[in-house]
């Protein structure tokens, strides 16, 4: 399963490099691909967490390590996948909280600017977009 991971992750790096070197020729009508590139991504997208939750299962379902004699737990797949489960909802939310900031600080900028007097309320604008990421964090602690 790593090693599937791996070439996937190469995979994508390799495609990237590639269009980023050799972009799509945009005097060519690309605009009837869209629809069969997205509908094709989508279904290798689908396909792949399939093909790997049905490979991972039974290391998914492992039982859980003895503890040693030192009290010490060895960290079993199971484990570390919910461990990235418990983290996944804080990268999301942090990721929400600087997608929202950005333009939430831009047009702060720009109101004070021209309003010196509303810096107050600009700043709550940009406590709520960054409370995204604290609900994240309190959802994680949650979980764990």
């Amino acid at each position: 399963m790593v090693t599937i991971l791996s070439l996937s992750l190469l995979a994508l790096i390799g495609t990237g490099i590639y269009l980023e070197i050799r972009p799509l020729n945009p005097n060519r009508n690309t605009q009837n691909r869209w629809k069969a590139v997205v509908g094709a991504n989508l279904l290798l997208f689908v396909g792949a967490q399939v093909g790997l939750l049905v490979l991972g299962m039974h290391d998914a379902m492992a039982e859980a390590a003895a503890v040693n004699a030192g009290g010490a737990r060895e960290i079993s797949v199971g484990l570390g996948l919910s461990l990235i489960g418990i983290g996944i909802p804080t990268a999301l939310a942090t990721i929400g909280a600087g997608i929202a900031v950005g333009p939430v600080g831009a047009a702060s900028l720009a109101v004070i600017s021209e309003k010196p007097e509303l810096f107050g309320r600009t700043l709550i604008y940009l406590g709520l977009a960054e409370g995204i990421a604290i609900y994240g964090l309190v959802v994680t602690i949650k979980i764990g």
